[in-house]
């Protein structure tokens, strides 16, 4: 058996999902160098509708143990040049 995973809510003043989409690119491209976090399985939700989460990245995984970094629900191949 696996040890459970933790999930951190971190709220913010944004009002509209595409900015909650470009701060999660944001945070990736800063952070994406700490191993204990997990952007793939990053989602959105509203304040008051937690339970209906927005996948932000596809997260299929490629070859060579990658993850698609593509915007979720992307036309065409998955891939790594995008950024969501």
């Amino acid at each position: 058996m696996t040890a459970p995973r933790w999930i951190i809510h971190l709220p913010t003043t944004l009002t509209s999902l595409d900015a909650a989409a470009d701060l999660a690119v944001a945070l990736r491209e800063s952070l994406g160098h700490v191993a204990a976090l997990d952007f793939g399985e990053t989602t959105l939700s509203e304040e008051d509708a937690q339970h209906l989460r927005h996948r932000v990245w596809c997260d299929a995984r490629l070859d060579g143990g990658r993850r698609c970094r593509l915007c979720d629900g992307h036309p065409g191949s998955c891939g790594t040049a995008g950024e969501g």
